[in-house]
């Protein structure tokens, strides 16, 4: 006997739903588990000790128009990536205001954001949801690519240090001997065989179709980087996010005597350590966290120890740091919030406005 529609359509929405609370609850409890883990290791009456007499605010504030500035600068991008993908064009404003609402919601569970977002532009410019979410995962593949470049400008540029790290710290020689070994490689070759095979295969197998339609999405999405019409203002656009998200860490050392002590000039005025700062940070992102608390701290700490920075001092500015972006992304999130309920109302009111007036 078949089973109602309505009712596999309903299993199949509380299966979703469950393993989205999974998801979410994983990653808060890796956050939970670090922190933990880092209070353990260091002395919190240290840490407010430095934050209350020797931390200058006015750089953190700077730091937070920085991060202002590089979310409205993403949002005109994905504006850009929206538009080559034949979305119609929206306000600038609400194109920023989909990457406030996003990295707001990001706070809460992993994920959640970029969902958002697909959702608000596909409901709002009565955009193919999978066509949002092709240009979304192109927008994070843009991110993968400065991301390696910027570690591959890291390893370069402080030889010193990475190799220090991969030399002397144990997971650094973790590192090294994984990717250093032919069985590495021979499994990830192997895995790509089998995943050409089944995407060039005519099999009907549920799990099959949905590798492929995710793969024709990451494709649509990656295509378009090269393909738009404006690539140069794309890419430029990119350059300016990433020198943004570098000078939230670089200024960030100067609200800090033990973080001002690094910029000096056999440190490139404090370049070098801000960039391997950055690079750690950034590639913590790897781990699945809510807002990234627990591993961004980690390896933030951990890379100014290579520094010389003592733990304690290195953790409160990892905190610090880490409270003073999440309360201008929390608050960001509530201008998001805002604007999307007025925006709503705004468009119902014009569309009322429109029928009545064809009525007539």
């Amino acid at each position: 006997m078949t089973k109602p529609k309505h009712i596999s359509s309903s299993r199949k929405s509380v299966k979703k739903d469950v393993r989205a609370a999974l998801t979410g609850l994983f990653s808060l409890g890796v956050s939970v588990g670090l922190i933990l883990w880092l209070f353990h290791k260091v002395d919190v009456r240290t840490i407010l000790k430095v934050t209350r007499e020797s931390c200058d605010y006015r750089w953190l504030l700077v730091m937070c128009l920085v991060l202002v500035a590089s979310r409205s600068i993403r949002g005109i991008r994905w504006g850009i990536q929206l538009r080559a993908a034949g979305v119609k064009r929206m306000p600038a404003f609400a194109e920023m205001v989909s990457i406030y609402g996003a990295y707001a919601l990001n706070l809460l569970l992993t994920g959640v954001g970029e969902a958002w977002r697909c959702v608000y532009v596909a409901r709002r410019q009565r955009a193919s949801f999978s066509t949002v979410v092709g240009t979304d995962l192109g927008d994070r593949i843009s991110d993968a690519i400065m991301i390696v470049l910027l570690t591959t400008v890291a390893v370069i540029a402080a030889n010193p240090v990475i190799k220090k790290f991969l030399d002397h710290y144990e997971v650094g020689r973790a590192i090294v001997n994984i990717v250093s070994s032919p069985i590495l490689w021979i499994v990830v070759g192997v895995l790509l065989v089998i995943i050409i095979w089944l995407l060039c295969s005519h099999s009907q197998n549920r799990i099959i179709r949905r590798i492929k339609v995710e793969t024709f999405n990451l494709w649509g999405g990656f295509k378009v980087l090269f393909t738009m019409k404006h690539q140069v203002r794309f890419w430029f656009y990119t350059l300016l996010i990433w020198i943004a998200y570098f000078l939230l860490t670089y200024l960030s050392f100067f609200a800090f005597p033990f973080t001002r002590a690094l910029v000096r000039p056999e440190l490139s005025y404090g370049l070098l350590p801000g960039l391997v700062v950055f690079v750690f940070g950034s590639l913590s992102i790897a781990i699945p966290a809510s807002g990234g608390l627990g591993p961004w701290n980690l390896a933030v700490i951990f890379a100014l120890s290579l520094y010389g920075v003592d733990s304690t001092d290195a953790a409160t500015f990892a905190m610090v740091v880490w409270a003073f972006q999440t309360v201008t992304q929390v608050l960001l999130g509530v201008v998001s919030a805002g604007y999307v309920v007025f925006d709503h109302h705004k468009r119902r009111v014009s569309e009322h406005s429109g029928a009545v007036h064809e009525g007539n």
